[in-house]
């Protein structure tokens, strides 16, 4: 299927890679948390990596496995693992690879929830240096000999900075770092994190990928390009057969199986059924996004508009380089004199709530909210102004969506 369409590849991605059983088109949902065997030394030959199959649902399942197949096809990958939730994914990835003591690069850009992991990192001993990742010499005179990898999101929510990937990814093979970058915002139908030398990518399946604000999940997948053998924090008993899969190997045993955020069976199928719409969703999504930000482009109530497909984006031109959409974010400052609150209030097709990636448009007030747990100063850093509004936009007809702004800027004059 590799020579097929994108939409394509995904409609038959589960019949094509799985091959469910009975001619079916998805693969059945098991809900299995254990699997007799026959005869011990199978168990044990699964239990210890030696022959495929499952032990124990919580390390994996059909379902689950059936869902990575798809993934780490979709990015060019070697092989995925799916978590409950993306933040889950984050975590199990940062805290099974890194040790205190080591240090980490990441974004100063960073998605709130992410920034405060971070902080828990570094109470636990890991060092981390905040950096503009719009350009890559802030990241290169961050590197320490302690350093172990850098962290960066595609384009960063809400104030849609976009990272310099390729030059970072540079950077980052040729000083022998791991090169982890969120994808979350830029699905693999507008971006591949490969292209860009990325070691591993992590996303928010509960974002664009499933789609409909009715399933949580999350994602790493190995892209195959960093060496493992190169990465010291690789413990012996991982340190075994293919290379290539140390890694992932020790973040589904200690990441997955540790931790234990498995990604159920229901959600792994839920996953993969919206899945199969991503690129009509998104690429729907991406038109709608650019057609409302350039109706908010110096409109008389609004002070500015952050959007990457707006020619006056400060990397405009590295994300027309990068992607081949611009993605569904748009964030805006009101003018002084409209109360935020009310403005989101005096809206109707658009919902108030906290999530992106959706069908439906949603906006939330940005400082009050997702980044409360900030100090102003972090905020300024980051871009965020107290009265900006973050909007995910959805795939409703954009004639509606830009009449529900233009009523609400009426009704607050």
């Amino acid at each position: 299927m590799k020579d097929k369409g994108f939409t394509t590849r995904l409609v038959h991605a589960d019949r094509v890679i799985n091959q469910p059983q009975n001619g079916a088109v998805h693969q059945a949902t098991n809900n299995s948390v254990l699997f007799a065997f026959d005869n011990a030394q199978d168990l044990v030959d699964v239990f210890q990596g030696k022959a495929a199959g499952h032990v124990y649902s919580r390390s994996s399942s059909a379902s689950s496995v059936s869902l990575q197949n798809i993934l780490a096809d979709l990015e060019d990958g070697i092989a995925a693992i799916t978590f409950s939730t993306g933040m889950a994914a984050i975590s199990a990835t940062f805290l099974s690879l890194l040790r205190a003591g080591d240090h980490i690069i990441m974004s100063q850009f960073l998605f709130g929830n992410t920034s405060s992991l971070a902080s828990t990192m570094q109470g636990l001993g890991i060092q981390i240096s905040y950096v503009d990742v719009t350009d890559v010499q802030n990241v290169a005179a961050a590197i320490t000999p302690e350093t172990k990898l850098v962290y960066a999101e595609t384009i960063a929510n809400p104030a849609t900075q976009v990272a310099d990937l390729s030059a970072i990814g540079q950077l980052c093979e040729q000083s022998k770092l791991l090169f982890v970058v969120d994808n979350t915002m830029t699905p693999a139908n507008i971006f591949s994190p490969k292209s860009v030398k990325a070691s591993l990518t992590i996303a928010s399946l509960t974002k664009y990928v499933a789609g409909h604000g009715n399933v949580l999940g999350g994602v790493v997948v190995d892209t195959g390009l960093f060496d493992w053998s190169e990465f010291h924090n690789i413990l012996p008993i991982y340190r075994s057969a293919d290379t290539q899969q140390w890694g992932l190997t020790q973040i589904k045993k200690r990441g997955l199986r540790d931790m234990g955020a498995t990604l159920s069976p229901d959600s792994a199928h839920s996953i993969s059924i919206g899945l199969e719409t991503l690129a009509l969703r998104v690429e729907r999504i991406c038109q709608n996004a650019l057609r409302l930000a350039t109706y908010l482009h110096g409109h008389q109530n609004v002070q500015r508009v952050y959007y990457p497909g707006l020619a006056d984006h400060p990397q405009h031109y590295t994300a027309r380089e990068l992607f081949s959409g611009y993605g569904g974010i748009v964030s805006i400052d009101l003018a002084a004199h409209i109360d935020p609150l009310a403005f989101l209030n005096q809206l109707n097709l658009v919902l108030c709530a906290t999530h992106l990636g959706d069908t439906r448009t949603l906006g939330l007030p940005v400082a009050h909210t997702i980044y409360f747990e900030n100090t102003p100063q972090q905020r300024e850093e980051m871009g965020i102004n107290d009265n900006m509004l973050r909007f995910s936009i959805g795939i409703e007809d954009v004639d509606d969506i830009v009449a529900d702004f233009e009523q609400a800027f009426a009704a607050l004059g």
